[in-house]
């Protein structure tokens, strides 16, 4: 998809980072006087290729012992569906033996890249490596960094850090991983959730808290059924989504905070669990429970403790007591697993989707659920703002709290800090195409995905409003 890059007012007269085709972008960095946004002309801002993440690339994730070398697991997909296909064991010992040549010279290899295909490196507590090659059209190497973050993280959340750091049975291990491989495969598929990509936690506002009521119902319920349960780790989730939490379960870090929700949601429907976890950031070697309560189908209530309590003490006397008055607030948490804001929440009707993100807490707000019944579909919404977010993150934004990874801009300008940008596509012909911007305001970081009639010198107004209806809410 062709698009002209484009980015707010206040371009200072600085030479620019270029975009991934070597063509200039421009920011926002709020120190002149703004003139008025312009329409965007044929050719400015150079021809950036955004590709629709997952839609025909491949992807490769290979996981081997650092020290011999030996595979542990290699999983793939093509078009964001799982897929059998394999890599030879030619090419993976290439892949790996070009890595430990490297580090033999004291060199890190990271990432390399080729035509068509993107390749990161990664190891783990010198144990671990893990290697993605993706074939997607236009792929960033954070995008492939953050996905090795999560893998071993789910690694780690189900087997434990000891069993990975000191390898003694390798076949045994091999094994033991199977367990992760239903979430890591959601991790390489077309999700609906993001929290992958951000390190954020996603997250649904329940129908109350659109009144902004100081302690709603299900936060007093999940509060008293902590102190009941004798844990102070509670949560409820919709769909991957947390809905509610006490104070205890949001200072989980990452990624834990991020792995729990998406564990429950990528597991099969069961009325109960109890589930042995580590806590990659909290205890990766002491195993700790979850323990799952389905209230109704698609909402799961969530425990994260110790030897106690038994599961079979949780129910049936302290969900009636706690959950059965609140059955009708319970039911319209059911769908706002994809559409994450309250029914009737009032959008812009340029808006297909929007990404919310409150970068300390950690947390996010994503759908693509507005204006359902416009073109392009909920899926391809969803790879257009991944890939924006990406892109923004990467080369624009800075870095995000807890985040080390260098900025591509130039060092001599880390002072200048973008506010807004934005994309158009489709400006061949009126009409078409999509526009993306993303505007930042304190720790809160909007992305929106408009519709083509949507007026670009309209942009930044829209993105601005909508931040500021959206900021009660996270």
């Amino acid at each position: 998809m062709k698009a002209g890059i484009l980015f707010s007012s206040n371009q200072l007269p600085i030479t620019p980072p270029a975009a991934l085709d070597g063509s200039p972008t421009y920011c926002d960095y709020g120190h002149a006087p703004k003139p008025a946004l312009t329409e965007p002309t044929r050719g400015l801002g150079g021809g950036f290729e955004m590709g629709e993440e997952g839609t025909e690339g491949t992807v490769h994730l290979l996981c081997l012992a650092a020290s011999s070398g030996v595979p542990l697991f290699c999983r793939s997909s093509r078009g964001g569906t799982p897929a059998r296909q394999q890599l030879p064991f030619s090419v993976i010992g290439s892949l790996n033996g070009v890595h430990m040549f490297g580090q033999n010279l004291e060199v890190q290899l990271s990432s390399a890249r080729t035509k068509d295909t993107t390749v990161v490196w990664k190891s783990f507590h010198d144990s671990i490596t893990l290697i993605v090659l993706s074939s997607e059209e236009d792929t960033l190497e954070l995008k492939l960094e953050r996905l090795l973050q999560m893998v071993f993280g789910a690694m780690v959340l189900l087997v434990g850090l000891e069993e990975l750091t000191n390898i003694r049975n390798v076949e045994r291990l091999k094994k033991e991983l199977k367990a992760s491989y239903r979430l890591i495969d959601s991790f390489l598929g077309d999700s609906e959730l993001i929290g992958d990509l951000t390190q954020c936690v996603d997250c649904v506002i329940p129908p109350e808290g659109s009144f902004f009521q100081p302690a709603s119902l299900i936060q007093e319920a999940l509060s008293g059924f902590a102190e009941a349960a004798d844990t102070a780790f509670v949560s409820l989730i919709v769909s991957g989504r947390v809905v509610a939490a006490t104070e205890s379960w949001w200072r989980l870090g990452t990624p834990e905070a991020v792995l729990l929700p998406w564990l429950v949601g990528s597991l099969p429907p069961q009325a109960a669990r109890d589930y042995p976890v580590y806590l990659p950031h909290g205890s990766p070697t002491v195993p700790h429970r979850l323990l799952t309560l389905t209230l109704l189908p698609g909402l799961e209530l969530c425990l994260l403790c110790g030897p106690r309590p038994p599961l079979s003490q949780l129910e049936p006397q302290l969900l009636e007591r706690w959950w059965q008055p609140l059955l009708d607030p319970l039911r319209a948490c059911l769908p706002l697993g994809p559409r994450a804001l309250p029914a009737g929440f009032p959008l812009h009707t340029d808006i297909l989707g929007l990404l919310l993100l409150h970068l300390e807490l950690k947390r996010c707000l994503f759908t693509v659920e507005p204006s359902g019944d416009k073109e392009p579909s909920p899926e391809q919404r969803r790879r257009l703002l991944r890939s924006f977010y990406t892109l923004v993150t990467a080369m624009h934004f800075p870095p995000e709290p807890g985040q080390q990874e260098e900025k591509a801009e130039d060092a001599a300008h880390q002072a200048q800090v973008p506010r807004a940008c934005y994309l158009v596509s489709g400006t061949e012909e009126p009409g078409t195409g999509s526009r993306l911007v993303a505007l930042q305001l304190g720790p809160r970081r909007l992305l929106l995905l408009l519709s083509a009639q949507s007026p670009t010198h309209g942009l930044r107004g829209l993105a601005t409003h909508t931040l500021h209806a959206l900021t009660p809410l996270l």
